[in-house]
């Protein structure tokens, strides 16, 4: 009776854990999908645009869309901080000097993804499809756009270098 107990907690316990990933994960979109919605493009022609070496942020920007494109990024990194915060990964000292320079940053951006604030932070705004593929603040596994763990360290979202 008693071990029934436990495992009726544990898979209580890793069923609340599993929907508040995915309700973090269900809040933060990729550039591609931020690219997408804006300018009507499907993520497959995106994806092979970004593949001939345009940035988002230059497919947006030639949509007419970058400051939307700026705007919904900035919301998507502060997202990613907070959850940073959150997790212990980052002070909130830390999480506020990062989006305060990605914030006056956007100031100049003119699309081209050349500032890589994110580099310069360490906070792994950059390689990767998803949660955890990024080289950021933190090691160990992450979120992997919602389809369960995956290895990394960090949180880097989309193929935004």
């Amino acid at each position: 009776m008693k071990n029934l107990k436990k495992m009726i907690a544990a898979v209580t316990v890793v069923g609340m854990l599993g929907a508040a990933g995915a309700a973090y994960a269900a809040t933060v979109k990729t550039p591609a999908e931020i690219a997408s919605e804006l300018t009507g493009k499907t993520i497959e022609d995106l994806y092979k645009e970004r593949a001939s070496g345009k940035t988002y942020g230059t497919i947006a920007k030639d949509a007419g869309k970058l400051e939307e494109f700026k705007a919904q990024m900035l919301e998507q990194k502060k997202a990613i901080l907070d959850q940073r915060v959150k997790d212990g990964k980052l002070t909130q000292e830390q999480a506020d000097e990062i989006y305060n320079a990605i914030k006056n940053n956007q100031t100049n951006c003119d699309g081209t993804g050349s500032a890589a604030i994110g580099r310069k932070y360490g906070a792994g705004f950059g390689l990767g499809s998803g949660m955890g593929n990024g080289q950021g603040a933190g090691r160990g596994a992450g979120m992997r756009n919602g389809y369960g763990m995956g290895a990394g360290m960090g949180a880097g979202r989309g193929m935004n270098r």
